[in-house]
């Protein structure tokens, strides 16, 4: 069912009976919540704001300076210093419901059957909180995709969105990418991956393997180890073993999926820009100009992915 633009009214938010409302839309949201929640970790008074500064050492290799060479100081040498940074961005959302659709919440819609006489009332009883209720629940959905998918933009004038980066552009601008090339996952992949992360100075603190139902399905495959148990069969994989350490396996549906995102959770953490006197992701009422009830809900958040070698993705892989 498509959701109504608009303040909800009468017509386009009808009531029904039961107590179960459902929605088929994903609304688990693992990485937003292992990164501090809507209201975040960390507080930046300014947009953008600085995630660290990486630098490149030489190559290591063996000195072989003679006493002769000692006596003059060899060529300086200096370490040049890049700024990472990333931006928040604005989330906003209203709700408006009409004085005559708060009033008529014992109004059916005219296919339900009216079993109001058996005890029974339509479910929710209080619009606006339900409205609001969803509204959270669509901010909570976009800030996941914006961690794994977001693109980055820093706002360079009024009437420029600032949209934050997210774990797969950071991967892609200085992490490590193993390409698939169209290919089904492979052992030998997740293990190209992970040595060429070690190799880039990944720390395997607390990693996570970050993937769609379909690839979910092949890294149980691929590790799976049951038992021997009559009446229990199947496995589901939640964490792997590797010669880096234990890494974990997390489900999200807003992964894409021909990834395997490789995400160290340790420095991942959402950021937030609060408003004066209003905090962040707060609601607050509007003026009058009508018969609803209207509030808007506003926010402006953004990630702090750490350091882009500490992730990893295997991309392009085969999805059927």
């Amino acid at each position: 069912m498509a959701a109504p633009t608009g303040a909800a009214n009468v017509w386009n938010c009808p009531n029904y009976l039961g107590d179960l409302i459902v929605t088929a839309s994903p609304t688990k949201t693992p990485l937003l919540q292992m990164s501090g929640g809507l209201n975040g970790v960390k507080v930046s008074n300014n947009f953008v704001f600085p995630i660290d500064q990486e630098y490149t050492q030489t190559a290591a290799s063996q000195p072989s300076i003679t006493e002769t060479a000692s006596l003059t100081a060899p060529t300086a040498i200096s370490i040049v210093r890049s700024p990472v940074v990333n931006t928040c961005q604005i989330v906003h959302e209203q709700v408006a419901i009409s004085y005559a659709k708060m009033s008529n919440f014992g109004k059916l819609d005219s296919t339900s059957t009216n079993a109001l006489t058996a005890g029974m009332s339509p479910n929710p009883t209080d619009e606006k909180a339900f409205q609001i209720s969803k509204a959270l629940e669509k901010i909570a959905r976009d800030a996941e995709y914006s961690i794994i998918q977001g693109a980055y933009v820093a706002h360079t004038a009024v009437g420029t969105a600032s949209t934050t980066r997210g774990l797969s552009a950071a991967i892609v601008e200085g992490g490590t990418v193993v390409a698939a090339n169209g290919a089904t996952l492979t052992k030998a992949m997740i293990q190209t991956l992970l040595r060429n992360m070690f190799t880039a100075g990944a720390q395997f603190v607390n990693p996570m393997f970050v993937v769609n139902a379909f690839q979910k399905q092949l890294l149980s495959s691929l590790y799976a180890y049951a038992p021997a148990d009559r009446n229990i069969g199947g496995v589901n994989i939640k964490q792997i073993e590797t010669d880096f350490g234990n890494i974990g396996v997390i489900l999200d549906a807003f992964q894409v999926t021909s990834v395997v995102g490789l995400y160290d959770m340790s420095w991942v953490s959402l950021v937030t820009c609060p408003v004066p006197g209003k905090g962040n992701m707060f609601y607050e009422e509007l003026s009058k100009t009508g018969a609803s009830e209207k509030g808007q809900i506003y926010g402006q958040i953004g990630l702090d992915h750490g350091p882009e070698f500490m992730h990893g993705h295997i991309s392009g892989l085969a999805t059927s």
